[in-house]
């Protein structure tokens, strides 16, 4: 069992990169409306380019200041902007699951969410969810019931089960996990073992 988790790729429960550590001191320059991330103080007025406005948060327990224009996608500047790349883009329609992150605590698909209105907010992505080099519980439950088939859907999958374990109000039992996962897509069919990660890794943390 070791030597078969030990040659699986760990892209998707850190993001794309297996020790993917995240630069925000970087600009981007993918495209003319990336905008520029770092940790320094926030910009002043006079720096800030036309049809952009400054904004502040905190990714992942990391202060976040970047500029970004009023249509600028929460998903988007993750993934282009942080370089983020654990939350994926699916259905762009908040349909499938497959961008879910946490904002202060709570789930969100990232993909119909403006990153203007996030000033301020503490937000966390599966990059987030290791800490000090060790998997989070979920993380280590996904590999160890192969939870992630082809590993597309698994970031959002992770995220939002985090968010059923910790609500109170969702009950524990199989069919209750299973109503409170159902806008979290898998196209490869792999539910079965995904509720088996959940419930397990459920049972870690409480032991922790």
């Amino acid at each position: 069992m070791a030597d078969k988790h030990s040659k699986i790729p760990l892209s998707n429960l850190h993001g794309d990169k297996a020790h993917h550590k995240v630069s925000l001191n970087s600009a981007s320059s993918a495209t003319d409306t990336q905008q520029t991330a770092s940790l320094d103080p926030p910009h002043s007025a006079a720096n800030i380019p036309d049809g952009q406005y400054s904004i502040q948060f905190t990714i992942n327990r990391t202060p976040c200041n970047l500029n970004v224009t009023p249509n600028m996608i929460l998903l988007d500047v993750l993934r282009h902007q942080l370089d983020l790349t654990g939350t994926k883009k699916g259905c762009d329609h908040g349909q499938c699951g497959a961008c879910t992150i946490h904002v202060n605590g709570q789930p969100i698909n990232s993909c119909l969410s403006l990153a203007i209105a996030h000033d301020g907010d503490e937000i966390t992505t599966v990059e987030g969810l290791e800490q000090n080099g060790k998997l989070h519980p979920l993380q280590q439950a996904f590999l160890e019931h192969d939870a992630y088939q082809c590993g597309y859907c698994t970031s959002g999958q992770m995220m939002m089960a985090l968010s059923v374990i910790n609500d109170a109000d969702i009950a524990e039992d199989d069919a209750a996990v299973k109503e409170a996962m159902s806008g979290n897509i898998c196209r490869c069919g792999a539910y079965k073992n995904i509720l088996s990660a959940i419930q397990s890794a459920r049972k870690e943390m409480k032991q922790a």
